[in-house]
């Protein structure tokens, strides 16, 4: 990647990569409700339709079953949950510290051929799978022609 840099009269430089506005730019999604605001911990999701159902997977690491709330009211799909920091204890120093904690709620609009009736979730390896089988009715089927 290409940097430029620019010295001024005092012999300092100035380094940029001319592609970051750019990126900064077109990464920033108004409407994009999943990007934490203060900078806490914000799960990313798949969301997959196939025939039988729709499916939903997301990373939670850390997060244990206690800490996780999954239901389902009026064709919205509700998962909330937290992920608590390990306590800091005197006398310790950190040199880096990426990780992410806090609470997390998404909600999300099935159509309605979701059935509430079929929604299993399961948590394994940190990773969240979430099935929530369509109606049998609203499944497609072939229609013959009246033979003559």
């Amino acid at each position: 990647m290409a940097n430029l840099t620019r010295r001024d009269n005092g012999n300092r430089q100035f380094t940029r990569d001319p592609f970051s506005f750019a990126r900064d730019l077109l990464a920033w999604d108004p409407f994009d409700q999943t990007r934490p605001v203060a900078n806490g911990f914000v799960p990313r999701f798949e969301v997959k339709e196939r025939d039988d159902a729709f499916v939903f997977h997301a990373d939670l690491p850390g997060i244990t079953e206690n800490n996780l709330d999954i239901s389902m009211q009026n064709g919205v799909l509700s998962i909330s949950g937290s992920r608590v920091a390990e306590e800091k204890k005197e006398g310790e120093s950190y040199y880096l510290y990426e990780r992410k904690f806090g609470s997390f709620s998404r909600a999300f609009s099935l159509p309605d051929v979701a059935d509430p009736e079929k929604v299993e979730a399961d948590l394994k390896d940190g990773i969240l799978t979430i099935t929530v089988g369509k109606r049998v009715d609203a499944k497609p089927r072939k229609i013959g022609l009246k033979k003559a």
